[in-house]
């Protein structure tokens, strides 16, 4: 009695297994969406006094930190000496609400310098041209909107004295 053996398989080896994946995987890691890139956001500042130390400028979501932006984990920072500061600009900005606020540490020691330890030394700006009353202001009075879209602000400096 003869045995009858179907049609031959071939069996895969690991060897071959492994080649395998190693040539596809690239190919399922390219075939993933990259994930989202976030907008540059320029600000051209405008009324410099100026080109004594350094511009401070820095842009948060985050309302209890405006407009001091110490410590936001949802900000961004750029120090930039005067004589440079014509534009700043913050990258790969994702989409949100954040408001921008500018100082012209003249003395670049670091803070806003005051006098009779109320009334501003140095020069200050911030986004929308936010006013400026009995304080500083608000988060809302400053916001802007960012999207998928590059975004352009002009800040005016003022100086008080």
């Amino acid at each position: 009695m003869q045995h009858r053996q179907g049609p031959r398989r071939p069996k895969a080896s690991l060897a071959s297994l492994a080649v395998l994946t190693a040539l596809t995987a690239p190919l399922l890691v390219s075939a993933a969406p990259p994930p989202p890139a976030g907008v540059d956001v320029s600000v051209t500042i405008t009324n410099l006094r100026n080109q004594d130390g350094v511009v401070r400028a820095c842009m948060t979501r985050d309302q209890s930190r405006f407009p001091r932006c110490q410590d936001a984990a949802q900000g961004y920072r750029s120090v930039i000496d005067a004589g440079e500061a014509r534009v700043v600009s913050f990258h790969n900005v994702p989409p949100g609400t954040y408001a921008i606020a500018v100082l012209h540490d003249e003395n670049g020691n670091g803070r806003a310098d005051r006098t009779l330890g109320m009334m501003p030394r140095e020069g200050f700006g911030f986004s929308r041209d936010a006013p400026v009353r009995m304080g500083l202001p608000s988060f809302d009075a400053a916001a802007i909107e960012i999207g998928g879209s590059p975004v352009r602000q002009t800040i005016r400096m003022r100086y008080m004295l």
